[in-house]
């Protein structure tokens, strides 16, 4: 700012003005995302939450809610955490795919999202207060309605269809799982761990582990090596950074983890989105890129549109989560129907 003929008193005030305009010039070039550029950047790979499955408005969902209850109009026939949606799921395109667990009382893992029995199935109790027997006799697809209740299009054709964990890991060698825990039982984590140890060659199949801290880091004990991460240490992951990560700075709850990014929030993070994946990666991090966060919804949103897709930058380099793989693995590959087709690195 020119200070020629300002009054002695003004001088201070311009030189200082000029001093913060220079600072903030520094700062942005400083974390210009095009210091971490590329030539050929692209996704790791697609995260299918829950495989391919019903959808349902997230507008109002507490950790109580009957998704079943309030599922949109079906576009196909499949059921969340099943085999046939998990292959839908790998078939449309995914790299990893998201499963719930739960201790059942014989001792097994049974792969089902909701904490009781009461909403989806016909059935009443804790889920992991079921024999493994129990749980395979009822209809998954009971509960299910679009329309208030009017109908269930799903009744009667979910029956015997909540799978075992070693039925799933048995069933798609090559494949990739990420193990979602629902409790804060440390016992869940040995409880995969010893399913593991029985059949070694299911270990590459254990993608990563999230959910309950206190079985997610015994199965990282037990399995080192594989991706996992808390939900309280997103947040001080992302409010961290975006405090001091104008100096490069990337706080401790960001290291060693799998940073999960609302994409609407993406673009507050300093150097978004390649010198940001960059300063993770460097910390031993990866990052998975996340649907609109919105208040009053407790669960992950995904890239579930093709609005949303068309809004993640050509530079990001980790991962997509999804709740519409089979709408969002088929428009990647016609983007690029050579993108990577490989297992994702462990």
């Amino acid at each position: 700012m020119p200070v020629k003929g300002l009054r002695p008193w003004q001088r201070p005030l311009a030189y200082g003005t000029a001093a913060l305009a220079g600072f903030i010039v520094a700062v942005l070039v400083f974390n210009a995302p095009f210091w971490a550029r590329q030539p050929e950047p692209g996704l790791l790979g697609l995260i299918a939450h829950r495989g391919v499955h019903q959808t349902y408005p997230r507008e109002g969902l507490t950790n109580d809610t009957c998704t079943a209850e309030r599922i949109e109009a079906p576009r196909h026939d499949y059921l969340e955490n099943t085999l046939h949606s998990m292959q839908a799921a790998f078939d449309a395109g995914a790299d990893v795919v998201e499963l719930d667990v739960h201790p059942t009382t014989d001792g097994k893992l049974a792969v089902f999202h909701d904490w009781t029995i009461d909403c989806r199935t016909e059935g009443s109790g804790v889920t992991r207060e079921q024999t493994m027997a129990v749980l395979k006799s009822l209809d998954i697809g009971h509960g299910y309605t679009a329309d208030a209740g009017a109908t269930f299009p799903f009744r009667g054709s979910g029956i015997g269809l909540m799978p075992s964990l070693d039925e799933v890991l048995d069933a798609f060698p090559d494949r990739h799982f990420l193990v979602n825990f629902k409790s804060n039982e440390a016992r869940e984590g040995d409880l995969v761990a010893d399913l593991v140890a029985g059949r070694p060659d299911w270990q590459e199949r254990i993608w990563g582990a999230y959910g309950g801290d206190p079985p997610t880091y015994r199965l990282n004990d037990r399995l080192p090596g594989i991706h996992v991460w808390a939900r309280r240490g997103l947040m001080d992951c992302l409010f961290g950074y975006a405090g001091l990560g104008w100096i490069g700075h990337v706080p401790e709850a960001c290291r060693d983890t799998m940073v999960m990014v609302p994409i609407n929030m993406a673009p507050f993070l300093w150097g978004w989105p390649e010198l940001f994946v960059k300063r993770m990666a460097d910390a031993g991090s990866g990052v998975i890129l996340l649907g609109p966060y919105g208040a009053g919804d407790p669960g992950t949103a995904g890239i579930d549109a093709l609005d949303q897709l068309a809004a993640v930058p050509a530079g990001f380099s980790g991962y997509l989560w999804t709740n519409r793989i089979e709408l969002i693995g088929p428009e990647l590959a016609r983007q690029n129907p050579h993108r990577r087709a490989s297992p994702p690195a462990l």
